[in-house]
């Protein structure tokens, strides 16, 4: 590996946090699904490095662990095209990546470090992303930029009312959990409510078809967008969750109102483009379940999972990989691997929900649905890691051409 590779991938938010945001995926569902296994077969496992239960470090791990990676990999590559600035340096990328890093294995090794210290470094790496958007942003605000500071507040919110209760401070694990997913759910809202129907007009644009073109009211896309924030937020506060339960509905509702006019059945000859399609109604239909189920209908575990892996962890995937693409000059089409991961996630959604909803194939389901999770995003990985490390195409065709 030489020097030049290394800091081509600190070069750019894009390469090194989607990075790693594959990586700790896969890593976290396989400890996830190899306790799971174990105590499946009748054995056990004594002596975890981390405090919490198993199914609490997964949970966590996997919302704000990854989503927070990838999250700060999004804003931090598209930031700088908001606002035409210059992107963060070297030393910045490698600084943030250690935060985020640290963050990580204060959790895992949280069983021998006091709960004071695992907070500070496992909050620490959201501010520091919000902190140099925000000074990007400042120069030329836009309120729906500005907003989206906002809902990344409410993820950390989410993650400090959690490490609140391992510190023995309150009861709020599972609010913090709950308020983390919708705050996420609350970003697809924002920013795949708008790139769905942006690149699914381009892709159409791109082969001549002017006509019938995706619509996004801004009306419908304001209420659809404060609906999914208001869910957040009210789950944030000591309210009965029929409150976020209703706005969570609401939420989900009119966003599947919204896809009425995606043209999403046209999308589906181009997997880059359907992806997005297919994820964001899963977030909708994440919301939508979710809320029933603060009001006792439906199982509430499935809901979760419905929302974390076919809205969350469908359209992280779907816009990493997009992004990663464009950004290092390649053409806008999804490699064969990645296709497939893309056609993974709603199967291991599905799978996942039918697992809690019908508790005679509890195990087989969650075994399955992460088998599928880690392949989905070994596929992902393994597949751009040339995108990661390697030269933007359009240098190499300067080179070639020098």
């Amino acid at each position: 590996m030489r020097r030049d590779d290394v800091r081509r991938l600190f070069s750019a938010g894009y390469r090194i946090f989607f990075l790693l945001a594959g990586l700790s995926a896969v890593f976290s569902m396989i400890v996830w699904e190899g306790w799971l296994a174990i105590h499946a077969s009748g054995g056990s496992v004594a002596g975890a490095p981390f405090a919490m239960a198993p199914h609490l470090w997964h949970g966590h791990e996997l919302l704000f662990g990854y989503g927070s990676v990838a999250v700060a990999g999004f804003l931090l590559t598209a930031a700088p095209n908001w606002v035409k600035a210059r992107d963060a340096s070297v030393a910045y990328f490698v600084t943030l990546s250690a935060v985020w890093l640290a963050g990580r294995m204060a959790i895992w090794w949280s069983a021998s470090l006091p709960g004071g210290v695992v907070a500070l470094f496992d909050l620490a790496f959201l501010p520091l992303v919000a902190g140099k958007v925000f000074a990007m942003l400042i120069k030329r605000p836009k309120p729906p930029q500005m907003m989206i500071l906002g809902v990344i507040a409410l993820v950390w919110t989410g993650n400090l009312l959690v490490h609140l209760e391992w510190l023995g401070l309150t009861a709020t694990e599972a609010r913090g959990q709950r308020v983390g997913l919708l705050a996420l759910a609350a970003l697809i809202a924002i920013l795949g409510g708008r790139v769905t129907p942006a690149f699914t007009g381009n892709a159409m644009k791109r082969i001549g078809l002017e006509d019938g073109l995706p619509r996004n009211p801004m009306l419908l896309a304001g209420a659809g967008i404060a609906l999914a924030i208001l869910a957040a937020l009210t789950m944030a506060l000591p309210l009965p969750v029929s409150v976020p339960g209703a706005f969570a509905i609401a939420a989900g509702l009119v966003a599947l109102g919204r896809m009425t006019m995606w043209r999403s059945l046209w999308a589906r000859r181009d997997p880059i483009v359907w992806t997005l399609h297919v994820s964001y109604a899963f977030n909708a239909a994440g919301l939508i379940a979710l809320g029933f189920a603060q009001f006792g209908v439906g199982s509430e575990v499935a809901a979760l999972h419905l929302l974390a892996i076919g809205g969350i962890g469908g359209m992280t995937v779907s816009v990493m990989s997009r992004a990663a693409i464009g950004h290092s000059g390649r053409s806008l089409h999804a490699p064969g691997p990645v296709v497939i991961a893309y056609a993974l996630i709603p199967v291991a959604a599905l799978v996942r929900y039918a697992g809690s909803a019908y508790p005679d194939i509890y195990i087989p389901a969650i075994l399955i649905s992460g088998g599928l999770w880690i392949v989905l995003f070994t596929l992902y990985t393994v597949a751009l890691w040339p995108v990661f490390w390697g030269e933007r195409m359009d240098a190499r065709v300067q080179g070639a051409a020098a």
